[in-house]
């Protein structure tokens, strides 16, 4: 392999500390970075919720350090918070239910920090993500699934373009489990080797991502319907509610059929809540807007013909099989490009604003924001 300059986004776990070892032992010229993205630079980790911390800038560090390496701290905080923060509180302020990692993914670790990378002369950007970067029959590199289905993590890499995955490499990719990734940390003597996963949200460390979200945005009770749109119950705000969800509902007039109810739907602009059966959550069509492919788009793209497929919703959900096809639409008032996903099995709990990520096989295609789901069930009562 040729030697590269290379950048390790170091976030003071295990992984990406065992990232930058394999890079170093590939021969490449390997410099840490720890982004610092918290304006609270005092916070600390709470368990195991959260990154960014005090103690994960100190854990990368100390990695660096165990490896022979430069270690630098690059600011993006303020980036941060306009391009994940923000972006996420706008999200739930108009109904939909946004997905932070994506975000951060996309707009702070292979845009901000792959632009500055470049700029200063380095190749690529290594991380400690469980994907593959293979080449394909075309020559043309593609995103697929790690060798560990339990650790997977291209579908929150599948925002990446063809031009960041020219510049990323994931060592980590063909290791069949965590546990082994733990062991080699133990063996190099990376002091991190045990350290507990994160989860949640980074700058929710407490996981109460309703009572943070009610410190942001206005919110005012308003009125839970039914399908038939009869007032059945009241709510502090509709923005700290998201499609699927059952605790905190407080409904006291029980469904006519006995049924627990589920949010169906968010108003924002009535300030409603639409709650109905479980079965009313189970969606086999979406319709997705500002897509992205995850390489060089495959031939049917220009032809707008149905290909098979197989869809993600969320970062741990089981692939559904389906098509696709690519096409236009009207997109708040606007014609865009679209695409229109029709699943063989439906799925529950799919709300506006998550995002879908397609695959071929390991590959992934590329994702799309969903923009509309539909339920057979609900069309019936419309």
């Amino acid at each position: 392999m040729k030697k590269l300059k290379v950048l390790a986004a170091m976030s003071g776990g295990v992984d990406s500390a065992v990232a930058a070892a394999r890079a170093v032992d590939a021969g490449h010229d390997v410099v840490g970075v720890h982004l610092a993205l918290s304006r609270m630079p005092g916070t600390l980790r709470t368990g195991s919720r959260g990154c960014c911390t005090i103690e994960d800038a100190s854990d990368a560090w100390r990695a660096c350090e165990m490896l022979g390496i430069p270690y630098y701290t690059w600011d993006f905080s303020e980036r941060f918070q306009e391009e994940v923060v923000d972006d996420f509180i706008e999200e739930y302020a108009a109904g939909r239910t946004p997905n932070p990692c994506m975000r951060c993914n996309e707009r702070i670790k292979f845009a901000a920090l792959l632009e500055r990378a470049l700029a200063l002369g380095f190749d690529a950007v290594v991380t400690g993500h469980y994907a593959k970067v293979l080449e394909g029959e075309n020559g043309e590199l593609e995103l697929h699934r790690a060798a560990d289905d339990a650790k997977d993590q291209s579908y929150v890499l599948g925002v990446l373009t063809a031009e960041q995955l020219k510049h990323s490499l994931f060592p980590l990719g063909d290791t069949p489990s965590k546990e082994m990734v733990r062991a080699e940390a133990a063996e190099r003597g990376i002091s991190v080797a045990q350290k507990p996963d994160s989860h949640d949200i980074c700058f929710i460390p407490d996981g109460d991502t309703r009572g943070w979200l009610e410190e942001k945005i206005d919110m005012e009770d308003g009125p839970i319907l039914d399908t038939e749109g009869e007032e059945v119950g009241t709510h502090p705000g509709a923005q700290a509610f998201t499609i699927g969800q059952r605790r905190g509902l407080a409904i006291g007039k029980p469904a006519d059929d006995g049924k627990r109810r589920f949010v169906l739907e968010i108003r924002p602009k009535d300030n409603a809540v639409v709650v109905g059966s479980r079965e009313m959550l189970a969606v086999d069509r979406i319709t997705g807007i500002r897509p992205s492919w995850a390489g060089a788009p495959i031939a049917e793209a220009a032809t707008g013909e149905w290909f098979d497929c197989h869809v993600q919703v969320r970062a741990h959900a089981e692939p559904v099989p389906g098509r696709t096809r690519v096409t236009t639409g009207d997109v708040d008032g606007s014609e865009a490009v679209v695409w229109q996903i029709e699943l063989d099995d439906s799925i529950q709990g799919v709300a506006p604003g998550q995002t879908a990520v397609v695959y071929q096989g390991t590959r992934v295609l590329g994702q799309v924001t969903i923009h509309k789901s539909i339920n057979a069930e609900r069309l019936a009562h419309v």
